[in-house]
């Protein structure tokens, strides 16, 4: 296969796997960190929270038993799965550096989908996006899953999934072509076999990949009041920041 992969077909017509390569059952022990997190760092009770890049609602389907969300994505398939995952949760298409509901919350939270954030102006953006929708004293949680200091070159995974007569292996290559700028490219490739039959699908990811401290910096320029938190005591092998801010009151 000499042809460059396509770009971001895990959120249009390749979406159908997501539920199986990554389950939401896995994301139970995510959601109790957002929670306690979002719980420590608010001033007064948090009972609605904002979920901007929700994705297919894993993360949501573990939380929404803590709290009320409204999630936010830029991708209707994963959409779609979000709402049939969890049709409790009320789910709007948007942008997470540009959206705006017109109302606030008690908290606010980017998981995973902060890493398409390639620039530091994105990273600004959506931050901005954040604080716009708190109440004063509310929290914002994320973290830096991809941060300058952690980057594996060549880092790769392959992981397993299963429903009926469809398996699909999901193997991910991460590569940084130019440790200069602040991007770096995610490879996946799909080993998709229905009963058996084998199909190989294809697809690119370009991320953002920047150091903490311009995390730290990024959010005190939005407006935050900016903590560096620690990951839960139940996973203590876990080297990945997570950033705690709360909107002044």
């Amino acid at each position: 296969m000499g042809a460059a992969p396509s770009r971001h077909r895990l959120y249009t017509d390749l979406s159908w796997t997501w539920p199986l390569i990554s389950p939401p059952e896995h994301y139970a022990g995510e959601a109790r960190e957002f929670w306690n997190f979002l719980r420590a760092g608010a001033v007064g009770k948090v009972r609605e929270v904002l979920h901007l890049g929700c994705g297919g609602g894993h993360v949501d389907s573990n939380l929404k038993k803590y709290v009320r969300i409204t999630g936010v994505d830029l991708s209707p398939s994963m959409l779609r799965l979000a709402r049939r995952l969890n049709p409790e949760v009320t789910y709007r298409r948007g942008d997470m550096r540009s959206v705006r509901l017109g109302r606030t919350f008690d908290g606010a939270m980017i998981s995973d989908a902060v890493g398409y954030m390639r620039t530091p102006r994105d990273l600004a953006r959506a931050f901005a996006t954040a604080f716009r929708h708190l109440r004063p004293g509310g929290a914002f949680v994320s973290y830096a899953e991809h941060a300058r200091e952690l980057f594996e070159q060549n880092w790769t995974q392959a992981i397993r999934g299963r429903r009926g007569g469809v398996e699909v292996v999901f193997i991910e290559n991460r590569y940084d072509p130019d440790p200069r700028d602040t991007s770096f490219e995610a490879t996946f490739v799909y080993l998709i076999r229905r009963h058996g039959r084998l199909t190989v699908e294809t697809d690119r990811h370009i991320l953002g990949l920047f150091p903490t401290a311009t995390w730290r910096r990024t959010l005190r320029e939005a407006g935050f009041q900016v903590r560096h938190a620690k990951p839960d005591p139940a996973t203590p092998n876990d080297p990945m920041p997570w950033f705690v801010g709360r909107k002044p009151r």
